[in-house]
């Protein structure tokens, strides 16, 4: 009995408390109470962040084509163009805010792409057959966004203190409409059983500034993609379970968007959301009226009055989104006044704030027609016509990912969606879309066990309070149509 007293005090007095330590050490928080999804427009990582391979946020040696686990993987010269004489092209700037728009509907993914006809590989040196819009340079898909006047400082001072994903992928290799259904419900397939079949709305509606989903008058169509590779038109109202219709009953979500019946508003293509009141009409569905929100800034006021949901997508308008030709320089300071937001957010939730316990994916919707040197990797069949497009941009934002940290996983949108699932306990794959077509969650961006780190505001030329107080129209973040 004294032995065994002895033992029982031992533990008490020894063992306990270093359990109990390391125990208090890794409990931070079990899971993110919220995410947010901002989905910007158009853009590559070879186009929209050179900056990261110089002063001040890195040099020529930060960056590699064939990175190691703390490089960049950006191209800066000798892009591959079939077309020259020396078969590259050295890469000229163009600003943000430009005056010309590339085709990125999906003939103009197979024409960039030019795959091998033996592999099926993407040459990456595609060059021809990509149509421009507006005041064209020459071999204008080869440019970069240039820095100099800080106007992208933004992006590069959240990808360097926070996530960077070295290979992103867009799921799709066409447009704005099917990229958003995915990111939205995993598929861009009219049905589950046509998601099975590989058979896909493959680009926007026909017709330029077409209205968009099960609102949208009657005759407007979406080409569908096919594995017997017929191009088919249907009506761009579909039915089958999106991310928002497997959460648990206590996650909630928004989907903020500048307009009801643009591309870009993922819900008013799903007929259970949006319960149309015909071709023509508008959607008067409760999960539509209670959870789509068409003001982008009102994410800003949730945040203030401590009303942001579990899970939120973030659709900008035209001017704040990235997208050629039609923003205004204004997305990066769009997209740091939401992480301001959220990080300097101090009496919510309990008087814990957001910062501690929300994870901020920022990523891009299509490539855009800039050029990107990085070859995706084409799935096999039913899906392969179709899946995976060109890289874009990725950067997570949370306390617990480390300054500079780079991933060099693939990923794609069906990602973005396994770490929602799994963040929320849900079976990742559940839906059985590109869920469960994808291989991670994201969750290498994060160590919940690791002290949160203090929020450090981000620079911007405009905060929420110029967005918030913008009167000018929101328009939808693309003016041409059928993304041609």
């Amino acid at each position: 009995m004294n032995r065994l007293h002895g033992l029982l005090h031992f533990a008490a007095t020894r063992l306990l408390p270093v359990w109990f330590g390391s125990f208090v050490a890794m409990a931070q928080i079990p899971n993110f109470q919220h995410i947010v999804v901002i989905f910007q427009e158009n853009r590559t990582p070879d186009n929209l962040f050179q900056g990261l391979c110089s002063a001040p946020f890195g040099s020529a040696a930060s960056c590699s084509t064939t990175p190691t686990a703390s490089q960049y993987n950006i191209q800066t010269s000798g892009w591959l163009d079939r077309n020259s004489a020396t078969g590259v092209t050295q890469p000229g700037t163009v600003a943000l805010a430009n005056k010309y728009d590339l085709s990125h509907a999906h003939s103009a993914f197979v024409a960039q792409c030019d795959a091998n006809p033996v592999t099926g590989a993407c040459k990456m040196d595609g060059s021809g057959g990509v149509t421009c819009s507006g005041k064209c340079p020459s071999k204008p898909q080869f440019r970069y966004v240039d820095n100099s006047t800080n106007v992208v400082t933004p992006y590069l001072q959240l990808a360097t203190q926070y996530g960077w994903a070295n290979y992103m992928f867009q799921t799709n290799q066409g447009p704005s409409f099917p990229a958003h259904q995915f990111i939205f419900g995993g598929t861009s397939a009219p049905s589950a059983a046509d998601d099975a079949a590989g058979i896909f709305a493959s680009e926007n509606m026909s017709g330029t500034k077409s209205v968009a989903g099960c609102t949208a008058s009657a005759g407007t169509t979406v080409e569908l993609i096919t594995p017997a590779g017929e191009n088919q038109k249907v009506y761009p109202c579909f039915e089958h379970s999106t991310m928002a219709d497997i959460l648990p009953g206590n996650v909630t979500w928004r989907y903020y968007a500048p307009s009801a019946g643009s591309i870009w508003t993922a819900p008013n293509a799903i007929q259970h959301i949006c319960q149309s009141t015909g071709p023509g009409g508008e959607c008067v569905g409760s999960d539509w009226s209670a959870n789509v929100d068409l003001k982008p800034a009102d994410v800003l006021s949730d945040i203030a009055a401590c009303n942001l949901r579990s899970i939120s997508w973030v659709i900008p308008t035209g001017a704040n989104s990235d997208h050629a030709k039609v923003n205004d320089g204004g997305g990066p300071s769009w997209v740091s006044a939401i992480v301001n937001a959220i990080g300097n957010s101090s009496a919510c939730d309990n008087n814990t704030g957001y910062w501690q316990n929300t994870a901020i994916v920022i990523a891009w919707d299509d490539w855009g027609g800039w050029y990107d040197h990085e070859s995706p990797t084409i799935l096999a069949q039913p899906e392969g016509d179709y899946q995976y497009g060109f890289r874009v941009p990725l950067v997570f934002v949370s306390a617990y990912t480390p300054a500079g940290y780079i991933n060099n996983a693939h990923h794609d949108f069906g990602s973005v969606l396994r770490f929602v699932e799994h963040n929320f306990g849900i079976r990742e794959g559940a839906l059985d879309f590109a869920d469960s077509r994808a291989t991670n969650d994201l969750t290498g961006f994060y160590d919940l066990s690791r002290a949160p780190r203090c929020y450090q505001a981000v620079d911007a030329p405009k905060s929420a309070a110029f967005f918030l107080h913008d009167r000018r129209k929101a328009t939808d973040p693309d003016d041409d149509g059928d993304g041609r």
